[in-house]
């Protein structure tokens, strides 16, 4: 119970950088000590590095705060507020709260809950419950090394949205010069077009592929460039065991299709632009494991041809990827006189995951507010960068 809650006067304000993830920068501790932590709306506990480790450079180091508090196994946050959690808690020998957190993309974290004093904006919330990790491994060392951490922004009631009491939360994503903006509270601005909203989808009964306190929301169909993908509605809909949700995970940074939909937009797309862009045909090569569709594109072209728009329809709301999203180059790779781009939509049956995930490269340039009293999502296209601009200003 966080006693602070009502000195918490919202808009509360922070910008984040991305490169692959978004990152925000927070302090912790007494005396504070800043830690820098990926915005991840697919998971539950906010954790950090506790532990010097080679390739960790800044980490957060327990010893030097007068505030931090481990949790027993013994206590009603251990015992109760980890039961969203994908693997049980255990019992360390020194009797302490011990946590193993696992990911789609296969990398681990493991160490203690405790609670600590946490600071942005003008707010100080003593008590918040975190992950001091001490061991983990990962699939991408390089981008970890220069992150201590991960904000768990999900609805469970160990996040940091809900520690927090806020009734919503908002973010804006730049496609342009890698920065954006995360607002906690209202979101109030005359330049900010009406939101579209769709409703979340909540499943109170327990399932066995369905992750409760995700961001859910329903998807109806897809269309590109106004063809809608000729598939029965039933195809995005959750089936018995709860698998086939759709999830909104600013943790992940494409967008991943359950294999008949994949399929159809991938079907689709090749045929709305044959003879603008030239199919890579190498089976063997698939991008991050889950998206084979790829191309060849010169190395003296300059920009990408024009390519129709991918528009995801959720009850109520549209999200509509054109441009420059749909693509992307892979790093360093060229083949002759070309560069190679994949399609930014991937095979969910590749990643062995159960579910439709809404990636944040498709949420660039898109404000996305996460209002959890009212229980939905609502989005408006923005130029994000002039966002951040505004509100940097104080409008």
């Amino acid at each position: 119970m966080i006693a602070s809650r009502s000195v918490l006067k919202p808009p509360n304000k922070l910008s984040f950088n991305h490169n692959v993830s978004l990152t925000v920068s927070l302090t912790v501790g007494s005396p504070p000590q800043q830690v820098t932590m990926v915005l991840d709306t697919g998971s539950e506990l906010s954790w950090f590095h506790c532990r010097k480790t080679p390739g960790t450079p800044s980490v957060f180091d327990p010893t030097k705060s007068s505030s931090y508090t481990p949790i027993p196994c013994s206590s009603p946050t251990c015992r109760v507020r980890t039961r969203d959690f994908t693997l049980p808690v255990s019992c360390d020998p020194k009797k302490l709260c011990h946590a193993t957190l696992s990911y789609a993309d296969l990398s681990s974290v493991e160490g203690n809950l405790a609670a600590e004093t946490f600071r942005f904006g003008d707010s100080a919330v003593p008590r918040t419950v975190f992950g001091c990790m001490d061991s983990g491994s990962s699939s991408n060392p390089g981008e970890d090394s220069r992150t201590t951490g991960l904000i768990g922004m999900n609805r469970g009631s160990l996040s940091f949205v809900s520690q927090m009491g806020f009734p919503k939360f908002s973010y804006c994503i730049s496609g342009r010069d890698s920065t954006g903006i995360l607002l906690f509270g209202d979101a109030n601005f005359p330049w900010l077009k009406p939101l579209s909203y769709t409703p979340m989808v909540n499943i109170s009964t327990p399932l066995p592929y369905f992750d409760r306190v995700a961001y859910t929301v329903q998807l109806e169909g897809i269309k590109v460039s106004g063809a809608v993908l000729p598939l029965p509605k039933s195809v995005y809909v959750p089936d018995h065991t709860g698998a086939g949700q759709t999830m909104v995970d600013s943790g992940t940074q494409f967008t991943f299709l359950l294999g008949p939909a994949y399929t159809a937009l991938k079907s689709e797309f090749v045929k709305q632009t044959k003879g603008v862009l030239r199919v890579y045909e190498d089976p063997n090569f698939v991008f991050q494991g889950a998206m084979d569709l790829c191309y060849r594109v010169g190395l003296n072209r300059v920009g990408l041809p024009v390519l129709p728009t991918v528009s995801l329809v959720f009850r109520g709301a549209e999200m509509s990827v054109s441009a420059e999203r749909l693509l992307y180059k892979v790093p360093g790779m060229v083949k002759g006189s070309d560069q190679i781009y994949c399609f930014t939509f991937g095979n969910s049956d590749l990643l062995g995951i159960e579910a439709y995930v809404i990636g944040h490269h498709h949420q660039q340039n898109v404000w996305m507010e996460f209002d959890l009293v009212g229980s939905r999502v609502g989005l408006a296209e923005v130029r994000c960068d002039l966002a951040g601009q505004r509100l940097g200003m104080g409008l």
